[in-house]
């Protein structure tokens, strides 16, 4: 993480400290007085004032483990500092095309909350979709946890600049949006707003939420109606020079040169849901019954799974030989049919390329439902942790 510039006084030193101090708390979980004034590079004396500080906020809190209480002969057992998780809460919104996901995470970092709500994106325009994420975010965050929410992000499958300005989000139909801004007015309280393309969002989510951050090359994937991508290099989200860095969705499979025949199209909920209705002897055909086909081996779903396969092997062939990527996360819904096809998809990653290079890992994210709204909420709290607004006198918007 980058440390926030200079602060001369010596307030703004302490401050800087007590930031330093709580990201050290963030990524360690727990630690020992003696501990955190190593991490911290200072003695005993300077990092007891910097505790006491945090104590008296309400910000960190001691306690002791079951462990160290068992083991003390003698004295006082150990006592151990953490980041007290109700002192402060942060909002994550996902505006997808088919729901809005609203999720909740404490100081720890923890999700508290979360919903989804069944959405049809395409059929409303962008004040209406923003309205209602807000609407449905303030719902589920608890009364009392309101004047404690430090923070709200939202991610939404668009081409999105630094500033907050939609490109294009051809999913759901919007252009030349200034998102950050109509976020700011419809949210009913002050705090910081920030927004980015749902992606970026996992990617922050899967990568800073983590605790340990990995040293490589991650190549993140959303596959939902569409697939985006994000890559994070040593643990910082890297989104290139206009915030498109790692979207293979928009690749030409196998040189297709017909319309709609990129990747995500291939590769996304709506083109595998269509096959399956054309071949499916279910009643009511779902991605839950395709899955379950494909396990049963099925014919008609397994050809559709192939086909799913064999695309993102060549998707992500083409993303690993540009970015060099070491391991690769599938987020998003269809990521479920990931783990039955993985044979498959290594299979076809082998004969689509020369043995001598190297197989990246592929993982799925452990709660695919969540990954973007989590990621918007860790931005907020990434946020928190470097610059801390609030306690810094600086301006939250």
């Amino acid at each position: 993480m980058n440390e926030v510039g200079p602060i001369a006084s010596p307030s703004g030193i302490r401050q800087r400290n007590e930031l330093a101090a709580m990201r050290a708390l963030y990524r360690h979980g727990r630690l020992s007085r003696a501990e955190l004034a190593r991490i911290l590079g200072l003695n005993r004396s300077s990092s007891g004032h910097i505790i006491a500080g945090l104590t008296a906020d309400g910000l960190v809190r001691e306690v002791g483990t079951t462990e160290q209480v068992q083991t003390a002969h003698a004295g006082r057992p150990g006592i151990m500092l953490e980041l007290r998780p109700g002192a402060a809460f942060f909002l994550g919104i996902e505006i997808g095309v088919e729901h809005i996901t609203v999720v909740e995470v404490d100081l720890a970092c923890r999700i508290v909350n979360s919903r989804m709500d069944p959405f049809d994106g395409p059929s409303v325009d962008v004040d209406t979709a923003v309205s209602r994420a807000i609407a449905i975010a303030f719902d589920t965050l608890p009364a009392d946890h309101l004047g404690r929410c430090e923070g709200l992000g939202v991610a939404v499958p668009a081409q999105m600049d630094r500033k907050g300005l939609i490109n294009t989000a051809p999913l759901l139909g919007w252009q030349n949006i200034q998102l950050a801004d109509l976020v700011r007015a419809a949210v009913p309280a002050q705090m910081p707003v920030m927004v980015e393309n749902d992606a970026n969002a996992f990617a922050t989510g899967a990568s800073y939420g983590a605790g340990d951050v990995h040293s490589g090359v991650t190549l993140y994937l959303v596959m939902e109606s569409g697939v985006g991508g994000g890559i994070v290099v040593d643990g910082a989200v890297f989104r290139g020079a206009r915030g498109l860095a790692g979207e293979i969705g928009h690749l030409r499979v196998d040189g297709a040169n017909a319309p709609g025949r990129s990747l995500e199209r291939v590769l996304g909920l709506e083109c595998i849901l269509s096959a399956y209705r054309s071949v499916s002897t279910q009643p009511e055909p779902s991605f839950t019954t395709f899955l379950a086909d494909v396990r049963d081996r099925v014919p008609g779903a397994v050809a559709i799974a192939e086909d799913w396969a064999r695309a993102l092997a060549y998707g992500l062939i083409q993303g690993c030989r540009i970015i060099d990527a070491d391991r690769v996360v599938l987020g998003g819904s269809v990521a479920a049919l990931y783990p039955l096809m993985a044979a498959r998809v290594l299979h076809h990653i082998r004969s689509m390329q020369e043995e001598s290079f190297p197989l990246p890992v592929i993982e799925t994210n452990e709660d695919e439902t969540v990954g973007p709204a989590f990621g918007a909420a860790c931005m907020l709290h990434q946020r928190y942790l470097l610059t801390d607004s609030a306690r810094l006198g600086e301006d939250g918007a």
